[in-house]
């Protein structure tokens, strides 16, 4: 059928792709990105209301034949995401997919690949900081790279951090501890992963153990922060999924390193992709390190693309729906 997509629903999503399918399939991206086969189109953001936003992110991997786009809302009564795979070479829609599962696998993803390439192989202690629907599958995706033999859970509301905490007791052996402030969760913890919505820096770097790896993740606006500006002094080797993003997007990195993208101390900030392809290493006597990432297109498309490649295979379930050639106008 030439005049028709395929149409993915979230459950469709969820059905093809794990997250470990995730991860690998995201570092296959960094890798494509690394070796200049793909490629991001510069994030797209508008914010409006009361802390509402809309964002749109693409990429392309014309050697594979894939290009996309994901947008999405975000307002405080919800949230609503959709992906849109197209031919790279022929220019055709392939499918359109829901893509708030799509997101959740790979922001989850992109955590564990910079865990995986940017912790000690040793770390096995993980400081979860932050409840939300995100917090979960944080988890899951570090633990996927660095099995974990205790996991410290700290929100601000206490109710909030016991309930996630009996969660991930039933999903894991390791030892889970609920912690009653910041600090004691991040004492001695070998990953800390910021995954919150905060508007006002809240962890310092002199809670950050040496050797630690800090993972922060949720704060993807200009107006959101979750790190005080003195965990880049102590920052020995710094990464992101997209410096084009972050400097568009993080407040944290652009209030220590500057709004100009030229300025030469930016060049202390290393794209993961760099890191997965070998080109840059955890130097040995790191104190901490650090990954930032505010979200890019490739991540997304990594992903999109396997659950279309797999539907496809499984098209007896998959939804279809029809596409106009062309139209009169009137």
């Amino acid at each position: 059928m030439t005049n028709s997509a395929m149409w993915l629903t979230e459950q469709d999503v969820a059905a093809h792709v794990s997250l470990k399918d995730a991860i690998y399939a995201l570092e296959a991206g960094l890798l494509d990105l690394a070796s200049g086969s793909g490629f991001n189109v510069p994030k797209a953001l508008g914010s409006f209301g009361d802390g509402s936003s809309m964002h749109s992110l693409g990429s392309a991997l014309p050697v594979a034949g894939y290009c996309g786009f994901k947008n999405w809302i975000h307002t405080k009564r919800g949230a609503k995401a959709v992906f849109v795979l197209f031919d790279a070479t022929e220019g055709r829609m392939l499918a359109m997919m829901e893509a708030n599962v799509l997101g959740q696998l790979r922001t989850s993803a992109i955590t564990g690949l910079g865990t995986k390439w940017m912790a000690n192989l040793a770390a096995g202690d993980l400081a979860i900081i932050g409840t939300g629907r995100q917090a979960l599958m944080q988890v899951a995706a570090i633990n996927a790279v660095r099995p974990l033999t205790r996991i410290r859970v700290w929100s601000p509301t206490p109710e909030k951090r016991l309930a996630f905490a009996g969660q991930v007791r039933s999903q894991y052996a390791a030892e889970v501890n609920v912690a009653s402030t910041l600090d004691s969760a991040v004492d001695g913890a070998d990953i800390v992963t910021l995954v919150t919505r905060a508007q006002t820096p809240f962890l310092s770097g002199k809670l950050l153990s040496r050797g630690a790896h800090l993972n922060a993740v949720g704060a993807i606006l200009p107006g959101n922060a979750e790190f005080h500006q003195d965990v880049f002094e102590r920052a020995g080797f710094i990464a992101v999924d997209n410096l084009a993003n972050v400097q568009k997007a993080s407040r944290e990195f652009s209030d220590y390193f500057g709004v100009d993208a030229t300025n030469g101390s930016w060049e202390r900030v290393v794209p993961l992709e760099r890191i997965v392809a070998g080109d840059s290493l955890r130097p040995d006597d790191c104190d901490i390190s650090l990954f930032k990432a505010v979200g890019m297109g490739i991540s997304d498309l990594s992903v999109a693309r396997l659950a279309y490649e797999r539907a496809v295979a499984d098209s007896g379930n998959s939804s279809r729906m029809p596409l106009s050639v062309t139209a009169t106008l009137r």
